[in-house]
């Protein structure tokens, strides 16, 4: 399967968001604005892939600097990922297990395999990391 790329699709997504460093709230809350409802689409065209991951790199360098939050439990980070995308528990059912173990995971009665974290972090187009 070839996955294709359309740089003028990417350049005209570009062309609303000027990529560049993030330095006030105002710029924050703008690039917040255009990644919500990339976030919430669950089928991105690879360009909107490629522009939500460059506007999510600038948005997380904004927050570590202004919002440090220290260190953040993996199983802290999905619960608060699933509630800022509306995603429910049958949502993640397939990516990362069966409904129980699903289940079991967001009830912090089990913990995040390397399989698991790979696949979260792909569903909700972060790192990885996040979730080890």
């Amino acid at each position: 399967m070839t996955i294709t790329f359309d740089r003028a699709v990417y350049i005209n997504l570009l062309a609303d968001f000027v990529p560049e460093v993030i330095t006030s709230e105002a710029e924050y809350d703008r690039a917040l604005a255009i990644a919500e409802p990339l976030v919430a689409n669950r089928n991105l065209s690879n360009e909107e892939s490629k522009f939500l991951s460059l506007i999510v790199t600038l948005i997380e360098d904004y927050e570590s600097k202004h919002y440090p939050m220290g260190d953040v439990s993996p199983h802290a980070a999905l619960l608060h990922l699933m509630e800022y995308s509306n995603t429910s528990q049958a949502d993640l059912v397939g990516s990362i297990g069966s409904a129980e173990i699903v289940a079991e995971i967001v009830d912090g009665k089990r913990s995040i395999d390397p399989i698991q974290a790979k696949a979260l972090g792909e569903y909700f187009q972060v790192s990885a990391g996040l979730f080890i």
